[in-house]
């Protein structure tokens, strides 16, 4: 909804992301655009079989893709967790373990001071040790070649050629859970604390 109030008024070609990569491109996304993009995103989520209450992972890089996947969660009242993309593989797996996350959202790599980092390798190692994640979409950052397992791995891209472009947003109470953060475990268990809808 946050988005769609946005899209009947004035706003809705003003701009809502402007975005710098590493690397120096650029991107730039209006209410409108941004709206499109998070009921395809939502689509995409609800044709893997997420739906109201299933918890899904995020670790990507500072990329559009992020908050778009964070609004299209909440679009369908999924509930996410941003997962910082330099944490290890084990760091992962246990946050998504904590909250038994069903998919993770990760990127072919990341760019960090002028190094790729392979995220989609740190993924897939992180994935091995979570019994509850059943699928990953792959966002193309790098261009990097990575592996892909058939059935579990998706590319965005791909799934993007299937996404309606509406998705109903689906109504929750105002605590039902949002979002999940975490502590950065540098002084023990990484602790969640759960946000409310509300």
């Amino acid at each position: 909804i946050c988005v769609d109030r946005h899209v009947k008024t004035w706003r809705k070609n003003k701009v809502a992301i402007y975005w710098e990569g590493e690397p120096g491109d650029v991107r730039t996304l209006s209410y409108s655009t941004l709206y499109e993009e998070v009921n395809k995103f939502a689509s995409i989520l609800k044709n893997l079989g997420v739906t109201k209450g299933d918890r899904v992972a995020l670790y990507l890089p500072m990329i559009p893709e992020l908050p778009i996947f964070m609004l299209a969660c909440a679009r369908i009242g999924a509930i996410h967790t941003v997962v910082f993309s330099g944490f290890s593989a084990q760091a992962l797996a246990d946050r998504i373990n904590d909250i038994g996350a069903k998919l993770l959202v990760t990127a072919d790599g990341g760019f960090r001071k002028g190094k790729i980092i392979p995220l989609k390798e740190i993924a897939d190692d992180a994935v091995a040790l979570s019994p509850s994640m059943e699928k990953t979409i792959v966002v193309r950052r790098t261009g990097k070649p990575v592996a892909m397992k058939q059935s579990r791995d998706f590319w965005l891209q791909d799934l993007l050629e299937e996404a309606v472009a509406f998705v109903e947003p689906v109504p929750v109470e105002s605590n039902h859970p949002l979002y999940i953060l975490y502590t950065s475990g540098t002084t023990g268990k990484p602790k969640g604390i759960v946000h409310s809808t509300g």
